[in-house]
């Protein structure tokens, strides 16, 4: 044990019984915590001593988080409430403030930070319902947090002066002017890797963590060793459906809306090639790139991708990486990034019907065939996990048949659909404020597969019909017989069996009128 004083211990709780259901036990992935990785590396920089308290990973119970915050008496504990998915950052907030409250109760001194999309999102609020919580970050929170690691103390007088925070002052719930996040000329230094050596493990590195059943070849025996890392922060688009760009927050607004935040930031190619050889030469080879758009600036994409390339010779590394469908229709460029080991790309086709599509200010596709980038992307080699979401604005029951059908005809290896949710932070989020359209009333309500899930309703559409149409279509394109045939022909019998098993897996709906167990 190192006897230096922690100052920081960055927790990470378990969330996905909540979420997820049943699917949590074998199908859900269990990511490991980029951000918390990130910011502990960012913060040893600086000489702060620090650790990774993943409770998720490790399946601690309140009594085992506890007996470790009290074994290391940390100066600070920073819940990091991020996620991989797009809703995580409020779903996560569930398990996590449930945890803070226990750790409250008895008595734990330390003070109680969280940082998040959610809170990014919302942090008045979030200090006013959540009374364990010390202060928030209002954006992605490095300078902010080596600023409060600064202190000799913390307190609500020092607190006062640090940029970038929102915290309960006696009564009062006070935010600060905003702190600038990491410029792309400082990333290399300011935001210098990942703290991999902090995660727990059972016999090799990153064998706690497991991948999406699909990036796996729906193959249980390759989920692990998984790791995931990110190559560049933010998005350049403002799709009013997302809340990524909250990482970017440059004000203090009460409400923070990400389409106004947009804006990306990268890690230098020859940077980031560092981190996947440390990865490769811990016999990690599932890899997931986290950017939300991964294909998009050549300028730092394809160097990287040529480098990774020179090392995987072999075939043997399984990545896989988000982009939009009008990035990828050069096959030269395919070509490049199936060498690199990438063998899945996550393409957000959101709806079958082009007039929902731009509602949403998902992009101009006008001048793309959606059906010939498929057909590119399958001819490099690559399998294609395709998004869609049910209920956008202006859904009816005849655009979301045209989308079920449409995805039907691309025939991919991998295929998900989403309810779509008035997220804390995006632009659908603050409408539905406006309109007074029922929103959700506890964290669960805004993850995608939980009992408590309330989708956004349309014009023409109830909740509770849009969630019945996503739930049955789950079912019918993962038995539908030129899939599996697909699946059978491409990763072999086993993975079409693993398939079939997991459709057999009901989720319970309240809106729906399923009980819960």
């Amino acid at each position: 044990m190192n006897d230096k004083k922690i100052d920081c211990c960055f927790l990470i709780t378990p969330n996905s019984l909540r979420s997820y259901q049943s699917l949590s036990k074998d199908y859900a992935a269990i990511e490991p915590p980029t951000w918390a990785l990130l910011l502990a590396e960012s913060m040893r920089s600086v000489g702060n001593n620090v650790m990774i308290l993943d409770a998720n990973a490790e399946g601690l119970s309140e009594k085992q988080i506890l007996d470790r915050i009290l074994e290391f008496g940390p100066k600070l504990i920073c819940f990091v409430v991020y996620g991989q998915n797009v809703n995580a950052g409020t779903t996560n907030m569930s398990g996590t403030t449930y945890i803070a409250n226990y750790l409250k109760d008895n008595n734990v001194s330390s003070p109680i930070s969280f940082i998040g999309s959610h809170v990014q999102a919302l942090p008045i609020e979030t200090l006013e319902k959540e009374k364990s919580i010390d202060f928030v970050f209002t954006n992605e929170g490095v300078y902010a947090l080596r600023n409060v690691l600064q202190l000799s103390e913390i307190s609500e007088d020092t607190l006062r002066n640090i940029k970038g925070i929102a915290f309960r002052d006696k009564k009062k719930i006070i935010i600060n002017s905003p702190e600038k996040v990491v410029p792309t000329e400082r990333m290399n230094i300011d935001l210098p890797g990942y703290a991999w050596d902090l995660l727990p493990y059972k016999k090799k590195p990153l064998d706690m963590y497991r991948s999406p059943m699909w990036h796996a070849e729906y193959d249980f025996e390759k989920r692990s060793p998984y790791a995931s890392l990110q190559t560049s922060l933010g998005c350049q688009f403002k799709c009013s459906f997302c809340m990524i760009n909250l990482i970017n927050r440059d004000n203090n607004d009460k409400i923070g809306v990400a389409s106004n935040y947009s804006g990306m930031r990268f890690w230098s190619p020859e940077f980031m090639i560092k981190e996947f050889d440390k990865l490769i030469n811990m016999g990690v080879k599932t890899i997931r790139i986290v950017d939300e758009m991964f294909l998009l600036n050549q300028k730092y994409y394809l160097p990287l991708c040529k480098m990774l390339a020179e090392r995987n010779r072999d075939d043997s590394l399984m990545m896989w990486s988000y982009s939009r469908i009008d990035t990828v229709r050069k096959p030269e460029v395919l070509e490049t990034v199936r060498k690199a080991g990438i063998k899945w790309l996550c393409l957000g086709i959101e709806s079958g019907d082009k007039k929902v599509r731009l509602e949403v200010a998902k992009g101009k596709f006008e001048d793309v065939d959606v059906k010939d980038v498929i057909n590119k992307v399958h001819n490099a080699g690559i399998n294609v996990m395709a998004n869609y979401i049910f209920g956008l604005p202006g859904d009816t029951k005849e655009t979301i048949s045209k989308t079920f059908e449409l995805s039907k005809e691309l025939c991919t290896a991998g295929w998900n659909t989403y309810a779509a949710m008035a997220l804390p932070g995006s632009q659908l989020y603050k409408e539905a404020k406006i309109k007074k359209i029922s929103l959700p009333s506890n964290y669960e309500g805004y993850s995608f597969h939980s009992y408590e899930t309330l989708p956004l309703p349309t014009e023409k559409l109830t909740a509770a019909e849009i969630l019945k149409l996503r739930d049955d279509a789950f079912i019918r394109y993962h038995t539908y017989s030129p899939f599996l045939k697909l699946i059978k022909k491409k990763f072999g019998s086993k993975a079409a069996e693993n398939i079939i098993e997991m459709t057999k897996i009901k989720l319970k709906r309240k809106i729906l009128g399923d009980q819960a167990h």
